[in-house]
């Protein structure tokens, strides 16, 4: 049996706590360990994620140690180390798979975010399929002209998580063969287990909510703390809907390297007695679960999975219109979508505020709301692209 499994390697920076990353895993924990047989190599050894790989899977990785966020004299020696040699290792790339990987000859080589587009095409390996999986959408980061998004069609298969994405490279594409190699999959979530760990303390935060008497609507964001987020224009928001008489809480959990700037604004803006900052946590359902709103404040996205851990546990959602936004809320059936700007945010949520009988309409729609995919069919459907490469 060993011989007839497809031999893979899989390239990501870290497991830490991402959406990319969380989706990755979860596809990993869904695979029959028969099957395949995977590496899978990190750029650096950590992030909440690491105990949930499944132990067949063999995890490699280039440097250990918790990414470095700051500039602390004390850091620095490790930051350039870390960055030199992984620069080294991705422009001699024979000295990796030599030395890393030993030789070892692999049937698919898959890039699970886009940042690893030229380490996987620059494998030495030219006799294995390139797989590459793409979570943003790359018109809204920073250096991807349509030019270096043209490049991705270099793989065997591109797969897009959102339909705004894939509108993007159908458009850039010249051949039908360029076509052909973009496949739009949906995200494996795993509805089943964000409803469980809901329950778990989330009966604790409501009495909380109870005992010190806090009737303010809450209203959450979850994700990494980063730009992309957004998360510096709800807190400003937050602090414009306060001088305008609107009480209410902000919460976001989350952590990432943006996260000390995040707090300071908090601080400047004075709103740290409303504001909080939860950093990251194992499960953060119980936080959706107990709040009023949930808020995605995000500049920019892919397909934000986290929206539809907000449906499934049936949140009022607010949302700026980033990709995958119109998708995933049916054009604005299951939550209200608004401009991407700090107005639009401060619009929605003061809606919310002023008017909280307007998401009436959505929650009528989500009671009855049913996933258009389930986890199996998720995990299926990229195994179906890997076993035909």
């Amino acid at each position: 049996m060993e011989e007839n499994k497809k031999k893979i390697l899989i390239r990501i920076g870290s497991l830490r706590h991402g959406g990319a990353e969380k989706v990755l895993v979860t596809f990993l924990k869904n695979l029959p360990k028969d099957k395949y047989e995977i590496d899978l190599l990190l750029n650096l050894y950590s992030g909440k994620y690491l105990t949930d790989v499944p132990d067949w899977i063999n995890v490699m990785y280039l440097n250990r140690g918790e990414m470095i966020t700051t500039n602390r004299p004390k850091d620095i020696p490790t930051k350039i180390y870390r960055v030199v040699y992984q620069r080294l290792l991705k422009k001699y790339p024979k000295i990796l798979y030599k030395r890393k990987l030993k030789k070892k000859q692999y049937d698919i080589e898959f890039a699970a975010i886009h940042g690893f587009m030229d380490e996987v095409l620059n494998s030495p390996l030219k006799s294995s399929k390139k797989l590459m999986w793409i979570h943003n959408d790359l018109t809204q980061v920073s250096g991807y002209t349509p030019e270096k998004i043209r490049r991705f069609f270099h793989y065997d298969k591109v797969m897009v998580i959102s339909e705004k994405i894939q509108k993007t490279f159908l458009n850039l594409a010249k051949t039908e063969a360029e076509k052909q190699k973009i496949v739009r999959i949906y995200n494996p979530l795993d509805t089943e287990e964000i409803l469980v760990k809901s329950e778990a303390g989330s009966q604790k935060l409501e009495d909380n909510k109870t005992e010190t008497k806090n009737s303010e609507p809450v209203f959450i964001s979850v994700g990494t703390v980063f730009p992309q987020k957004g998360f510096d224009r709800l807190l400003k928001v937050h602090k414009r809907l306060l001088n305008g008489g609107f009480p209410h809480k902000v919460q976001i959990v989350g952590d990432g390297y943006d996260f000390e700037n995040v707090k300071k604004l908090k601080s400047e803006l004075g709103v740290d007695e409303t504001a909080t900052m939860l950093g990251f946590t194992d499960n953060p359902y119980p936080y959706f679960k107990s709040a009023d709103f949930y808020v995605l404040s995000s500049r920019y996205e892919g397909y934000p999975t986290v929206l539809f851990e907000a449906i499934t546990l049936k949140k009022n959602i607010i949302a700026t219109d980033v990709s995958g936004v119109t998708e995933m809320l049916e054009n604005g059936k299951l939550g209200l979508i608004t401009e991407n700007s700090e107005d639009g945010i401060y619009e929605g949520m003061k809606l919310a505020l002023s008017n909280p009988e307007h998401f009436k309409s959505y929650q009528d729609e989500l009671q009855n709301y049913e996933m258009p995919f389930n986890l199996k069919n998720s995990v299926d459907k990229i195994m179906e692209i890997i076993d035909n490469l």
